[in-house]
C-alpha cells in the first residue's frame, strides 16, 4: 500500500513539472503554431535568474535568505518575459505561417542563449540552495513522506493554471488573444491590434516557461542544458492534450507523468520512456487531433 501511494505521488510531481514547462508551450505553439524549439532556453534563463537571486539574498542579513524564492520567482517570470518579448519583436513576428522557418530558427536562437549562459555562469553545473522553509517532508503515515518540495511544486503549478485559467477565459487581454489566434483578419477587422496581442502572447509563454525553470532550482542542479531534458515531453504534452486546449494539456502532462512513473517502477527508465512513446503513438494513429481538438469556422 505505502508503494503504490510513493509511486501515485512521485507520477503526480512527474505531472506538476511537466504540466508547468508545457502551460508555456501550449501558449506560444497551441495558440500561436509557433514551433518554439528555444522553449527549453527560457526555462535555462528562469532557473538562472533564481541562481542569480539567491546570490543577491546571501549580500544580506541571513534572517533575509529564506526569503529570496519568493522574490526569485516573480524575477525568473519577468527576466524570461522580457527575452521573450524581445525575440518576438525581433524574429518571431517574421516568422508567423512559416513553421519548418520557425523551429530552424528557434533552434538556432536556443543554441546562441546556450553558449551565452556558458560564457557567463560557466559549463558545469551550479546549485541552488532551496530555503529552510521547503526542507524536509509531511509525514503522512509509517513509511510515506512527502517532501515539502514537491508539495510547493505542486501548490505553485495549482496557481499558475488557475491564473492562466482567469486570464484567457476571463479577461479582456485573454479574449482578444483567443480572438485573434482563432482568426487574425476577423480580429484586426474589428479593431485589436494582433502585432501587441502576438507580442505579449510569445512573452507570457515565456515568462511561464521561467516560472517553470525557477522550480526545477527546487529539484537539482541546474545548468546551460537543463532545458533540453524537458522540451522533447513538453511537446509530447501539448500535442498529446490538443493543441490550442488547456484542459488538454492538463490531462496530457497527468497521463504521461503518471505513466512514465509507473513504467519505470514495473520495468527500468529507458523502458519506461519507450514504452509512453509508444502509447502515446498508438493513440495519436486513433485521435490525430489529441484529447480535445480546437473546432472554428476557419478550420473546418
Amino acid at each position: 500500500m505505502e508503494m503504490w501511494i510513493t509511486q501515485l505521488f512521485n507520477g503526480l510531481s512527474v505531472s506538476s513539472i511537466l504540466l508547468l514547462i508545457a502551460l508555456g508551450l501550449s501558449i506560444t505553439f497551441g495558440l500561436m503554431g509557433v514551433i518554439n524549439m528555444a522553449h527549453g532556453e527560457f526555462i535555462m534563463i528562469g532557473s538562472y535568474a533564481a541562481y542569480l537571486t539567491q546570490n543577491a539574498f546571501k549580500e544580506l542579513p541571513k534572517s533575509m535568505f529564506d526569503t529570496y524564492f519568493l522574490v526569485a520567482l516573480p524575477a525568473s517570470f519577468l527576466v524570461a518575459f522580457a527575452v521573450g518579448y524581445l525575440l518576438e519583436n525581433l524574429l518571431i513576428r517574421h516568422l508567423y505561417g512559416r513553421p519548418l522557418d520557425s523551429l530552424l530558427a528557434t533552434w538556432g536562437v536556443g543554441l546562441v542563449l546556450q553558449q551565452i549562459a556558458r560564457s557567463i555562469f560557466g559549463a558545469p553545473n551550479v546549485a541552488v540552495n532551496s530555503p529552510s522553509w521547503l526542507n524536509g517532508g509531511l509525514h503522512v503515515m509509517d513509511g510515506i513522506d512527502l517532501p515539502y518540495k514537491r508539495l510547493f511544486i505542486l501548490a505553485l503549478v495549482s496557481v499558475c493554471l488557475a491564473a492562466m485559467y482567469v486570464y484567457i477565459n476571463r479577461s479582456h487581454s485573454g479574449r482578444r488573444m483567443r480572438a485573434v489566434m482563432q482568426n487574425r483578419e476577423m480580429a484586426a477587422c474589428l479593431g485589436i491590434s494582433t502585432r501587441r496581442v502576438d507580442g505579449m502572447t510569445f512573452a507570457i509563454g515565456s515568462g511561464i516557461a521561467g516560472v517553470a525553470g525557477c522550480a526545477l532550482t527546487l529539484i537539482g542542479p541546474i545548468g546551460p542544458n537543463i532545458g533540453t531534458y524537458y522540451i522533447v515531453d513538453a511537446f509530447m504534452v501539448v500535442v498529446l492534450g490538443g493543441v490550442g486546449k488547456l484542459v488538454g494539456t492538463v490531462l496530457g502532462a497527468l497521463g504521461i507523468g503518471v505513466f512514465n512513473t509507473m513504467f519505470e517502477w514495473w520495468s527500468t527508465a529507458s523502458l519506461g520512456k519507450v514504452f509512453v512513446f509508444l502509447c502515446i503513438v498508438a493513440f495519436l494513429q486513433w485521435k490525430p487531433k489529441g484529447l480535445f481538438a480546437v473546432r472554428t469556422r476557419q478550420l473546418d
